[in-house]
């Protein structure tokens, strides 16, 4: 469970490095939207069975970190403040 959580942080906070521009979320948000992501790869894995949803794989692991990239997006889209809001 520790390692879950601890995947689900890493994944989240490389899926902020990879999305451009700044995010407002918190470290809350980046562990919840990892571990959403790293769920999402896990059955995805699982579904092209090179591995169990709780196994880390090389596979299931880019699919988390693209899913959770784009949960981050979704997640600012959302909150109001992507790319397409004007700012005063």
């Amino acid at each position: 469970m520790i390692g879950f959580i601890v995947a689900g942080l890493v994944i989240g906070a490389l899926a902020r490095l990879i999305k451009p521009g700044k995010q407002n979320l918190s470290l809350l948000a980046t562990l919840l939207l990892g571990l959403a992501g790293s769920v999402i790869g896990g059955v995805i894995a699982n579904l092209f069975n090179t591995g169990d949803i709780f196994e880390l794989n090389i596979f299931g692991f880019i699919v988390a970190v693209v899913a959770s990239v784009l949960l981050i997006g979704v997640a600012e889209s959302m909150s109001g403040r992507g790319k397409g809001q004007v700012r005063r």
